[in-house]
């Protein structure tokens, strides 16, 4: 019987204890989000509204790259939905890299797909062939039969070709587009200045908070990459996936969506 190891490779890691919290995809256990504690209750008081039902205000969220905007927004929408269950609430969230989905029609067509459940809506969501206003439709048609209150991440929104998606959105009830369903829009960006290229329309529904994310120091980054090393946080809690109780089901049920940065670790 042959020597089942080789030589060739190393069994240990030579400069990683633990490589994983540097993967964009690793859930962390709790206390490990580092220094956000004030984003996130500030964050959390904006949102805060959807726990009755209620409008969530819209959030713009700048900040550099790595300093935790999509961890923290993911973070506090997914601890909301957990909340609204005793409330008699149904909540979602759902989020759209907009580095990927550049277009208005494919960002309403991955915010819609995320959203629905063609057993329960009898809605077909398809990933291309219809135009632009019937996502739009559909999408208003699975808000108002499967939750009160969602909210939508759309990170690197400065990536979008245009304002459109954010009109559309942000205006919503207003327009006669929803009957019972709220939506709160939470957006992100790397750049300070993005808001000054936006309809004045856009700009006036949709950054009514704004938050600035500082770079980490050094402290908190040894932190980030201490193993085992937790802070104390009251408002943190592991990072769970989307998940929203529809109005004819008395638990939770999962809402697709895309895979959760990881917390405490530099993330968009």
């Amino acid at each position: 019987m042959s020597d089942s190891t080789d030589d060739l490779f190393s069994r240990e890691d030579q400069i990683f204890a633990n490589k994983e919290l540097l993967e964009i995809n690793h859930l962390p256990e709790e206390g490990r989000i580092v220094g956000r504690d004030d984003e996130i209750e500030s964050l959390a008081t904006a949102v805060n509204p959807a726990l009755f039902g209620q409008s969530p205000s819209n959030v713009l969220i700048y900040g550099k790259t790595g300093t935790g905007k999509s961890l923290c927004a993911k973070h506090v929408s997914g601890r909301l939905v957990d909340a609204t269950v005793p409330e008699d609430v149904s909540a979602a969230f759902a989020y759209v890299d907009c580095a990927q989905d550049t277009t208005e029609t494919q960002a309403v067509q991955s915010i819609a797909s995320t959203f629905n459940d063609p057993v329960r809506t009898d809605v077909t969501i398809p990933d291309k062939g219809i135009s632009t206003s019937t996502y739009y439709k559909r999408l208003w048609t699975v808000l108002d039969q499967s939750f009160d209150v969602v909210l939508i991440i759309l990170d690197e929104i400065d990536k979008l070709d245009d304002d459109s998606i954010l009109m559309q959105l942000s205006r919503a009830g207003e327009a006669g587009k929803l009957d019972r369903c709220k939506i709160g829009t939470i957006g992100i960006s790397n750049k300070i200045k993005y808001k000054d290229r936006m309809d004045e329309r856009v700009k006036s529904s949709l950054c009514e908070r704004e938050l600035v994310f500082p770079p980490y120091d050094a402290d908190q980054l040894r932190d980030i990459m201490t193993p085992g090393r937790t802070r104390s946080n009251p408002t943190c809690s592991p990072s769970r996936p989307s998940r929203a109780r529809p109005r004819s089901r008395p638990k939770n049920t999962v809402t697709p969506g895309r895979p959760s940065t990881s917390c405490g670790t530099p993330a968009r």
